[in-house]
């Protein structure tokens, strides 16, 4: 499906239904979480994955402070993610909990206050850039936004694929439906406005090849990052998985025909997760 317009982009996410209605959760088998085992060496990479996720209010209010969470139809489509992406850390902290990993009622609150001093300050410097920049940098944003959300689904896709847990299995096909509609609407806006502008597209390039990094990593500590990566892909299959569902997708988006840069930082995470002495 190819779309003209951000609003048949927005029309089109808007008929997207809901996978996690309380009726889909209602059904998950909390009480036989603790039934199936689940190797230990995933605990850390869902703990990253519910962060990751509690954080997207942060982003969401960083964004709205600029040109594009301005925009009428990205801000309508940003209402529904935000809501979709904290319910997907609540009922990862859910499983965690019922696995046996205890946390408090404001677990999301400390999860916030743990990003650095840093990372604030950088988004600060971003923001105003944004804001400098103006409209042409909603091509950048929305890139931005395709990679971590492919990343994202591929990442639920490979957990679930590696844990074989059956209870975990129904939740991630839950928040994997949900994120492939997040990465549609991500790309085909990215599409749009890299299309329209050739200083975009330049834009855009420049800032992916020398400021991407995995979703995640700033706001959240990098050795945590690159833990769950390796874990997620560092083997043949994984890189391969980053190099067809994510890579060779963006690569189909304007100005970005030739990108190595994420399959070259997969494979960077992997090998050094090969190296003695790192876990």
């Amino acid at each position: 499906m190819v779309f003209e317009t951000k609003k048949d982009v927005l029309d089109w996410y808007e008929r997207q239904e809901r996978t996690l209605t309380p009726k889909y959760v209602s059904a998950i088998d909390w009480a036989g979480v603790r039934s199936h085992s689940l190797d230990e060496k995933l605990v850390p990479v869902l703990f990253y994955m519910r962060d990751v996720e509690t954080l997207t209010d942060m982003y969401y209010r960083e964004l709205r402070r600029t040109p594009t969470g301005k925009d009428p139809h990205i801000s309508k489509f940003m209402e529904r993610w935000g809501v979709e992406e904290l319910t997907h850390g609540e009922l990862l902290n859910r499983f965690l909990n019922e696995l046996g990993y205890e946390s408090d009622e404001k677990w999301q609150d400390q999860v916030k206050r743990a990003v650095s001093r840093e990372y604030h300050a950088n988004s600060y410097m971003i923001t105003t850039l944004t804001n400098l920049v103006g409209k042409r940098f909603t091509a950048t944003h929305m890139t931005f936004g395709a990679i971590h959300e492919m990343s994202t689904l591929q990442a639920y896709r490979r957990l679930s694929k590696i844990a074989r847990h059956p209870v975990l299995t129904y939740l991630l096909d839950g928040i994997i439906r949900e994120e492939s509609a997040h990465s549609k609407f991500y790309w085909s806006v990215a599409r749009l406005e890299l299309g329209r502008s050739r200083i975009a597209r330049r834009l855009s390039r420049s800032i992916i090849e020398h400021f991407w990094a995995p979703v995640g990593q700033g706001s959240i500590p990098k050795e945590r990052t690159d833990y769950t990566i390796a874990t997620l892909f560092g083997d043949a299959a994984g890189i391969d998985v980053v190099d067809k569902l994510v890579t060779q997708r963006i690569r189909r988006l304007p100005g970005f025909t030739d990108l190595t840069k994420i399959n070259e930082t997969a494979k960077r995470i992997a090998a050094a997760a090969m190296q003695p002495g790192i876990a």
